[in-house]
């Protein structure tokens, strides 16, 4: 808890040393709820819900709700199956219509270990369907994301990753996220998420702290 605290302390001094009051230089803040719920041997649900802000908690930016169905093909392999609900406000600190989008999105994860390294790759497809000032778009992107764990004790895990979104589209480069923190385990269906995520855009970046609990919970039936 005590290294967790210690993350939490540099973002927020690193916003602190912010002068523009700008988007690019203002700490936002992801508050979330992530779960987990298996339902048989092979088959979970996987859920979300996050609410974003371009400041530590006020300037709302986006709320996104997503529910997903993931196959477990064998211990490393799975795929995911799923949709998402987002209202997104574009601008910060001015008046413009929000962003309505609906997604659809398919998964492919690999796991492995390394050492005592947990290593996951992930594919990410999605086809997004937004609306905008009643104007429709429907577009498409891929996702790669190189995620590594690495337990420090019983009950804290560090974590880092990189990911980054290629769309379908003349100018292919969308997005470059690496962040960093820590998992902490409250209970056994529980755990607590805290760390820092850079965004890199094609023109502009982002700082952003994440804030978050996973749940995971078992409702598979045991055999008599």
């Amino acid at each position: 808890m005590q290294k967790i605290v210690l993350i939490l302390s540099l973002v927020l001094f690193f916003n602190k040393t912010q002068a523009q009051d700008t988007t690019e230089n203002k700490l936002g803040t992801w508050y979330m709820l992530n779960g987990s719920h298996k339902i048989s041997e092979k088959y979970s649900l996987k859920t979300a819900i996050h609410f974003r802000y371009f400041e530590l908690a006020t300037e709302y930016q986006q709320e996104i709700y997503r529910l997903g169905v993931n196959y477990k093909i064998n211990k490393s392999l799975d795929f995911t199956f799923g949709t998402v609900y987002s209202i997104t406000d574009v601008s910060y600190k001015t008046n413009s219509p929000d962003l309505y989008e609906y997604r659809f999105y398919q998964d492919l994860s690999f796991k492995k270990k390394w050492k005592a390294f947990s290593v996951k790759h992930r594919v990410r497809l999605a086809q997004r369907f937004r609306r905008q000032n009643f104007e429709n778009k429907t577009t498409h992107r891929i996702r790669y994301g190189l995620f590594l764990s690495y337990p420090v004790s019983r009950k804290l895990t560090a974590y880092g990753f990189n990911e980054i979104f290629i769309k379908f589209a003349k100018r292919a480069f969308g997005q470059n996220r690496t962040g960093f923190g820590f998992f902490q385990k409250l209970i056994n269906q529980l755990r607590l998420r805290a760390g820092y995520m850079y965004t890199q855009f094609s023109k502009t970046k982002s700082h952003r702290l994440q804030i978050g609990f996973i749940l995971n919970t078992n409702h598979k039936k045991n055999k008599i």
